[in-house]
């Protein structure tokens, strides 16, 4: 292709402006999209927006800072409690989870000889009783109702942690069952510790046999500590065996065991701790007998 002297050179077909010394070199648009005469250039296609300026930093002559590494961090929401600063040192992991502080190794203690307000002290209390006592729908309510945070801790629930491999109770008791008994106990033993450390009382039921130390009181004793307040609810057989007839699943056992089970508890008569016979109650006035018995558990803990 040639082009005749003098002849104006073809435009070219990029918007591009380009600046140094000396010289100035203006590209201007394709000729199908003219501009007025005596517009300042504009680029076929706009620019981008504009990136937000970074200020500059200090003896760099007026030359923008590299962004910095990492953002400030956001401003912490008021009911949240502020993250630490990076500097300063990190707590021990056993010492905190998140912003719940653990309590430290001590167990509970004994109350003191001052009487709580059974309403509104954080208490830790074993409700005691065979199967179909009601122990979880008592234990559940009285939770629910207290006027301060109170958990429901359920060793049953806790031992049907295990899916794959679960010792079923209605298989009998075996060196599986005791293991995995074992470790609920434990891990609802440190459950209570925990909630009674921030200021959560917490209610525990089990099927606590007085003829079996290993199964006894001891364990829950060392996991808790003694501060623990046990109570027993037991009904008449009758009752009991009507309400098992209810349950479903691995809760539900053979009259046989329920049986057996019950007159074991009879026990539990005669050893100092309270017994509360819900024969006659319904849920909520077992609850208000329970308050009562715990209140007296403060005034003057039992000895076991």
């Amino acid at each position: 292709m040639q082009y005749a002297v003098g002849a104006p050179l073809p435009p070219p077909r990029g918007p591009l402006h380009t600046q140094g010394a000396g010289m100035s070199m203006n590209w201007t648009p394709h000729p199908g999209q003219p501009h007025p005469p005596g517009a300042p250039h504009a680029p076929a296609v706009p620019p981008p927006p504009p990136a937000p300026p970074v200020p500059a930093a200090p003896g760099q002559g007026g030359w923008p800072a590299p962004a910095p590494h990492q953002a400030p961090p956001a401003a912490p929401h008021p009911n949240q409690p502020a993250a630490p600063h990076p500097s300063s040192p990190t707590p021990h992991s056993g010492d905190i989870t998140g912003h719940i502080q653990l309590p430290p190794g001590a167990l509970v203690p004994v109350p003191s000889n001052a009487t709580p307000d059974a309403a509104h002290a954080a208490v830790a209390v074993l409700l005691i009783g065979p199967a179909g006592a009601g122990k979880t729908s008592v234990a559940r309510h009285w939770a629910d109702t207290r006027r301060v945070p109170t958990a429901h801790i359920s060793l049953d629930d806790v031992r049907e942690w295990v899916r794959a491999g679960f010792a079923d109770p209605q298989s009998g008791w075996n060196d599986n069952s005791e293991a995995q008994y074992r470790l609920a106990r434990r891990t609802c033993g440190f459950a209570a510790r925990n909630f009674l450390a921030n200021g959560i009382s917490c209610i525990l039921d089990d099927a606590v046999f007085p003829d079996r130390p290993v199964v006894g009181l001891g364990g829950w004793k060392r996991h808790v500590g003694p501060g623990l307040l046990p109570i027993v609810l037991l009904p008449g057989l009758e009752v009991v065996l009507e309400r098992n007839a209810r349950r479903t699943g691995n809760r539900r056992l053979s009259d046989e065991e329920v049986a057996r089970i019950h007159g074991r508890m009879a026990g539990w008569y005669g050893s100092g701790l309270p017994i509360i016979d819900n024969s006659q109650h319904d849920v909520a006035t077992t609850v208000r007998a329970l308050d009562e018995v715990v209140a007296r558990g403060l005034a003057s803990p039992p000895s076991w």
